[in-house]
């Protein structure tokens, strides 16, 4: 069974195995582990207000049922674009993977697609899995998540694809490699008070536009949501729930430059018990 229930309005249609919530467009950046802690639970918070919201809306019987798909929605999150002014509006989104299936890139753009009633995404950044303690991320780790956002740039869902953390090796490896190139590269200041010389001189003789974020390496994790899903919802067997990936996505009037519209889209499966 499938259950989308938006915030304050009637039941709509769902969109897959996904919770859908709304983040706030004005966050002060700050490179500080003080403000990715913040992050992570501003993303904590609105998962829990949102699956509050949509546990309160539907019966107990729905409640215990729950199901293959656990489905929720904010409708003041999923503002579908006017296609009239898609022209005007760059889309871009991050994807960080939680997860190790590359092929869950391919869901999250689609579902994004759809809820915001776009055909493609203007750009996304992927961050795949954190690697094991005590490993170098390699440009063999990052092969197959490229390679599916190559397809979907080669099916026209995507314009542009970026890397995220890369140094300069490992940046000029992905480019030489990769049969679409990276258009951006995001380094996280908080690890990195000044941008490396090196990486600063390869992106510009490529033209790889270099952008700062303080994203923690980890923006969600098992346990973290596990305990999100036990304290929002009754009866709810946390432990069955594993989720797969989030994206966080942000909508941008071009000629002014501010934020039409921002918010997370996630998706978790259910094993079976």
């Amino acid at each position: 069974m499938q259950i989308a229930t938006p915030l304050n309005s009637p039941v709509q249609k769902d969109f897959g195995q996904s919770v859908v919530f709304q983040k706030s467009a004005h966050l002060k950046k700050e490179n500080t582990p003080k403000s990715q802690s913040f992050r992570i639970y501003r993303v904590r918070d609105c998962i829990q207000k949102t699956l509050t919201e949509w546990s309160s809306k539907i019966s107990q019987d729905q409640n215990q049922e729950t199901l293959e798909v656990l489905e929720c929605s904010v409708a003041q999150a999923i503002e579908k674009i006017n296609p009239e002014e898609r022209d005007e509006l760059k889309v871009s989104a991050k994807l960080f993977i939680v997860g190790s299936n590359s092929s869950s890139i391919r869901d999250a753009v689609d579902l994004a697609c759809s809820a915001l009633g776009v055909a493609q995404l203007d750009s996304v950044i992927i961050s795949p899995p954190p690697v094991e303690d005590g490993t170098n991320l390699s440009l063999e780790y990052l092969q197959p998540y490229w390679k599916e956002l190559e397809n979907l740039v080669q099916n026209k869902k995507i314009v542009a694809i970026g890397a995220s953390d890369l140094d300069k090796t490992l940046l000029e490896q992905l480019y030489l490699w990769a049969q679409v190139k990276p258009s951006s590269n995001q380094v996280n200041l908080a690890s990195c008070c000044v941008m490396p010389p090196d990486l600063t001189a390869f992106a510009k003789e490529f033209d790889i536009q270099l952008l700062t974020h303080n994203d923690p390496k980890e923006l969600l994790c098992e346990a973290s949501f596990q305990e999100v899903l036990q304290e929002s919802i009754q009866n709810m067997k946390a432990n069955n729930w594993i989720p797969l990936w989030l994206l966080r996505y942000s909508v941008i009037v071009k000629s002014r430059g501010i934020i039409k519209s921002k918010g997370y889209i996630i998706q978790a499966k259910r094993n079976a018990s």
